[in-house]
């Protein structure tokens, strides 16, 4: 899965004309980079490598498959509300310190999950796991910001962003091999070593990136005052309801495929995680091949095809529901291309959304953000409302999800600003 990136207050109020001039004692390093790719990592990793688990934590702690999902609602709330303030704050504070924090916090969330007696327990670890883990990725995106610019800006970024094709693969494939040899727990676990080694990568390889005469106090009140300004701008919010309600179709399969492929048609934690991989790989894909559209066919046309594909997955998906008890072969079909849709839409909408609001790209980016992540927290427990072997609910969602984005690219999103919006720095 793709994960949306906000950047840093400064971005957000223009207040930082100085960014990407080196500090002393402060160098964008390979090491630097290396530690805010692990950081970037970490998000996909601590979702991806318990999905697969998901029918094995609903019965060690005794709840249903809305319960265990309610756990992702916690995290991907989490998130996007940490990633929200993590900037504007750090902005008035310092970048290393409140990351060396938060990464603590995050690896003190992993073993708390990790050893969950209960669902309860489990939903208050998770959110602040999610909590820590956004506000670590948006700070170390904005250590970047501070020490580079031009071509070795975009070069370093595009590298992080990379990891968003990346970790969704591996995730799930290091869960199942740890649920074949182990317990879910363990992956808990692994996640808290890793943060655990993150922060020691931090302290090492990552210096203050923002000297205290470039910090400034406007912190969350800026931020707010621009928030205003981009939700008043009825393009952008168009877009917001493209790539939101898009993440809301994708996190509607995220939670409930392992109950349809495992519980429901009889699928092994390890096939069921090479087929997620698989599918993560397709989007991946689809991504790819939108970047090198760009230009060529404009980015509206290539998310309208994406929102159509999605909403064939999701008919597809609901009648083999209803009338077929959900065949193995639908499912693994219609994931498929739901998952590869999503590749075409979400990367595009955030682009377009961006360019919607060039005065306020980083407000822009961290609004986009939050409503990515609260519509993947929200949508889960719905998911599960029926229960662990019905896939109505998820398909009922799926259908909504592409339909709301349409509605938002085609009705909210004003025509009149085509021109500008399909040019080709605009798309990804």
């Amino acid at each position: 899965m793709t994960t949306p990136a906000a950047l840093s207050g400064d971005e957000a109020s223009g207040t930082s004309p100085r960014r990407g001039v080196d500090q002393p004692g402060a160098r964008l390093t390979s090491a630097l980079v290396g530690t805010v790719i692990f950081l970037t990592a970490m998000a996909p990793l601590a979702t991806d490598m318990y999905v697969p688990a998901f029918p094995q934590v609903a019965a060690d702690l005794s709840t249903g498959a809305t319960g265990v999902q309610l756990t992702l609602t916690a995290f991907f709330a989490g998130m996007g509300l940490g990633q929200l303030i993590g900037g504007p704050v750090s902005d008035q504070y310092g970048r290393r310190r409140l990351l060396l924090v938060s990464t603590m916090i995050m690896t003190v969330a992993s073993v708390g999950c990790a050893v969950a007696p209960s669902i309860a327990i489990m939903m208050a670890a998770r959110f602040l796991q999610g909590f820590a883990g956004g506000w670590a990725m948006v700070i170390g995106r904005a250590v970047v910001v501070d020490l580079a610019t031009g071509a070795r800006l975009v070069r370093v970024l595009n590298a992080i962003a990379a990891v968003g094709g990346i970790a969704p693969i591996v995730g799930p494939l290091l869960g199942a091999v740890i649920l074949q040899l182990s317990h879910w727990r363990v992956s808990f676990w692994v996640v808290a070593v890793l943060g655990l080694a993150m922060t020691i990568s931090i302290a090492i390889a990552v210096p203050e990136s923002l000297p205290i005469q470039r910090r400034h106090g406007g912190g969350l009140r800026t931020f707010v005052r621009a928030g205003r300004q981009v939700l008043g701008h009825r393009s952008y919010v168009g877009y917001l309801v493209v790539a939101g309600s898009a993440m809301a179709a994708l996190f509607a399969y995220v939670a409930t495929s392992a109950f349809v492929l495992q519980s429901m048609n009889g699928l092994s934690p390890v096939a069921y995680s090479i087929d997620f991989a698989a599918n993560a790989a397709g989007m991946t894909l689809a991504a790819a091949v939108a970047s090198r559209l760009a230009g060529r066919v404009a980015t509206r046309k290539i998310i309208f095809v994406g929102q159509l594909a999605a909403l064939a997955a999701g008919l597809v998906m609901l009648v083999g529901a209803l009338f077929f008890d959900t065949p193995l072969i639908v499912a693994l079909i219609a994931f498929f291309v739901l998952m590869s849709a999503q590749g075409l839409i979400g990367p595009n909408g955030g682009a377009l959304a961006s360019a919607a609001v060039p005065d306020h790209p980083g407000t822009g980016s961290a609004v986009l953000g939050c409503v990515q992540w609260i519509a993947a927290g929200v949508i889960p427990p719905i998911a599960g409302l029926g229960g662990s072997h019905t896939a109505v609910p998820m398909a009922v969602l799926i259908i909504g999800g592409a339909a709301v984005s349409m509605i938002g690219l085609l009705v909210i999103a004003r025509p009149a600003g085509r021109a500008r919006q399909d040019r080709p720095s605009t798309s990804v």
